[in-house]
């Protein structure tokens, strides 16, 4: 029996206003642009794409995204100058190697940043 692997992995976030999606993943985290349109849009950062669906009412919308970097704390100051929202600061639970934080972006997507510490 053979196998189907996918071309590609997207994970896909909603938008209420897409051009102010679109701006604040790419001013907050430096994603760069595949296709931009009113309904659907793609993102990508590497291999890694997030795409945005518009005719959202802009509740929250809790993900699993996650995002790791190598200061959490200058994306925390990054996402609250774009308008985002910090839902909990980056901090470190017993046991993980990494700094935890959770993030709202403006379309009410909430997500993870994080840091590895080691």
């Amino acid at each position: 029996m053979s196998v189907v692997r996918p071309e590609k992995v997207k994970f896909m976030l909603m938008a209420a206003d897409m051009r102010r999606a679109v701006s604040f993943y790419q001013k907050v985290f430096g994603l760069d642009e595949i296709f931009v349109s009113e309904f659907w849009s793609e993102l990508n950062f590497g291999n890694a794409i997030i795409a945005f669906h518009g005719g959202h009412d802009g509740s929250v919308n809790p993900t699993g995204l996650s995002l790791q970097f190598e200061d959490v704390l200058s994306a925390v100051e990054r996402i609250e100058k774009a308008g985002g929202l910090i839902l909990d600061l980056p901090t470190q639970r017993e046991g993980e190697p990494i700094l935890l934080g959770r993030y709202r972006d403006p379309e009410g997507n909430e997500g993870f940043i994080t840091q590895y510490v080691g």
